[in-house]
C-alpha cells in the first residue's frame, strides 16, 4: 500500500507489519495444534469431536437464535418421519 510519499514505502513500518502479521499466524497455527490435541484427548474419553464441534457452535448462539433452531430442527425432523 502506497503512503503519502506517492509511491514510497516506510520499509520499517513495512517489515513491522510483515512481522506481527507473521506472528500471529505462527500463534494461530500453536493454537490450531493445541485444539487438536485436546480433540484427540476427548475422543481418547470416549467423546465424539463431532459432537463437541456441534455444541461448541450452539454455545455460541444468542439463546433465542438457539430456540429458533431448535423449533426448526424438531419440525423438520418431525416432518421427515424421525
Amino acid at each position: 500500500m502506497k503512503n503519502a510519499n506517492h509511491g514510497t514505502f516506510d520499509n520499517q513500518q513495512l517489515l513491522s507489519i510483515i512481522e506481527r502479521i507473521e506472528k500471529l499466524n505462527e500463534d494461530t497455527a500453536a493454537i490450531a495444534a493445541d485444539i487438536k490435541e485436546i480433540f484427540s484427548e476427548a475422543k481418547s474419553a470416549g467423546y465424539d469431536p463431532k459432537y463437541i464441534r456441534q455444541m461448541i457452535r450452539l454455545r455460541k448462539m444468542d439463546p433465542d437464535e438457539l430456540d429458533e433452531t431448535d423449533e426448526l430442527t424438531q419440525m423438520y425432523r418431525t416432518a421427515l418421519g424421525l
